[in-house]
């Protein structure tokens, strides 16, 4: 126990040092920031374009027309005032004389040929305001000839309102996944957010030569221990950051932003599911800082470690590939070896608790595995700190590790 005595030091300073770093808040910052920037731009741009359409049909231009269609209604081109061309050449010609600023032809059939819109140009933008008239009468033409109910057919204006039975209970799909998936996509940002600083934690002080003075007064144990655990602290002040802005801006602006309303109140709650989830989340996270970890302890400088983390990213991300199989075909044994195999594991397990297709048996013998190989993995990332700490020049390889070991 003695030998832990300096644990709470390793990670208050660990915790500390990283707060620190501008770049650990550029990094905490910068999704939500992300996130708002790209919903603002959604928003002001969806708003300039509704008011652009708006301004375009209320633009007044002198205008002539030939409908052989017999759709436009007479007194919609008597509003806007415009004149009958006998041909499209003629309309054409109208155009290219200066009579009128635009000519719009409809064809007899309408389904197989296209309308067809001359006009004086205005500029690029402004060009569009013949186009949208032509729409526009075609539209207030057909919405006359029908009734409301006809009308929101045509304008898939009609509401289907869904409900789904799963075992004789109501069950609602996207709902149900909504607190199971949150895991899923949590474990994705922190090991995007802090897979670089997993790899260089214990890289740091070996390419400083520090590690030495540290050495001698904290064990290997413990300073590993507390790295560890300060990313895992360092993770919760993350998830923080990352969620709070996004509820609040769900909250004070999802319907300006357009943002599917879902009712937060009629959301799910099972906790057998959560806690599976949260249980799957939380080794697998163990079991990847880890095994980051014992990368960079076994690397002699950060730029080496650095280049083991694609072939973590391949574990991590590669089961995205089998998404359709793990929804589809659960029961499949290539969803199941991907279920059960600990480096691919996470995603498998996370996805099909979300969807609840995950049997518990299943789920509980896929988080013990993932716990003691998340352990198993933290036991290998001490002892290669241990005979690694002191290695500069090369990397540590596992046939040295035997040897030390056994002598």
């Amino acid at each position: 126990m003695n030998k832990m005595h300096n644990l709470g030091t390793v990670i208050r300073f660990e915790v500390v040092r990283m707060l620190k770093k501008p770049s650990f808040w550029l990094m905490a910052l910068g999704f939500p920031l992300i996130i708002a920037v790209v919903f603002g731009i959604v928003f002001f741009s969806n708003q300039a374009t509704m008011e652009a359409a708006e301004k375009l049909t209320e633009q007044k231009f002198s205008l002539a027309v030939t409908d052989e269609s017999s759709i436009i209604k007479p007194e919609l081109l008597q509003a806007l005032g415009a004149k009958i061309a006998p041909s499209r050449d003629s309309g054409v010609d109208m155009v290219k004389s200066g009579q009128v600023d635009a000519y719009f032809y409809y064809p007899p059939s309408l389904s197989d040929s296209k309308v067809e819109v001359y006009g004086k140009d205005v500029g690029m933008f402004d060009n569009s305001r013949y186009s949208a008239v032509a729409n526009m009468l075609l539209s207030e033409s057909v919405n006359s000839q029908v009734n409301p109910e006809q009308r929101a057919v045509l304008q898939g204006a009609v509401q289907v309102d869904a409900t789904m039975y799963r075992d004789g209970i109501e069950y609602e799909g996207f709902k149900e996944m909504i607190i199971p998936g949150l895991f899923l996509v949590l474990f994705y940002l922190l090991i995007g957010f802090f897979g670089g600083q997993m790899l260089n934690s214990t890289v740091e002080e070996k390419e400083n030569r520090t590690i030495e003075m540290l050495l001698t007064t904290i064990n290997a144990r413990a300073l590993i221990a507390g790295k560890i655990l300060s990313l895992i602290i360092l993770a919760l002040i993350q998830i923080g950051l990352i969620l709070i802005p996004v509820v609040l801006i769900y909250l004070l602006a999802g319907p300006q932003l357009q943002i599917p309303s879902v009712d937060l109140s009629n959301i799910p709650f099972d906790p057998l599911r959560v806690g599976l989830g949260a249980a799957i989340f939380a080794f697998s996270f163990l079991l990847f800082t880890g095994l980051l970890v014992a990368v960079g302890a076994a690397m002699p400088t950060a730029k080496e470690a650095s280049q083991w983390f694609g072939i973590v990213v391949i574990f991590i991300f590669g089961p995205l590939y089998g998404v359709t199989a793990f929804i589809t075909y659960p029961d499949s044994p290539f969803v199941r070896f991907l279920s059960l195999f600990p480096l691919t594991s996470p995603i498998p397990l996370m996805l099909r608790n979300a969807y609840g297709n995950l049997p518990i048996e299943e789920a509980l013998l896929g988080i013990a595995i993932l716990a003691v190989s998340a352990v198993l993995m933290l036991l290998l990332a001490v002892r290669i700190f241990q005979h690694g700490a002191m290695q500069y020049d090369s990397k540590l390889s596992l046939k040295a590790l035997r040897a030390k070991r056994n002598s």
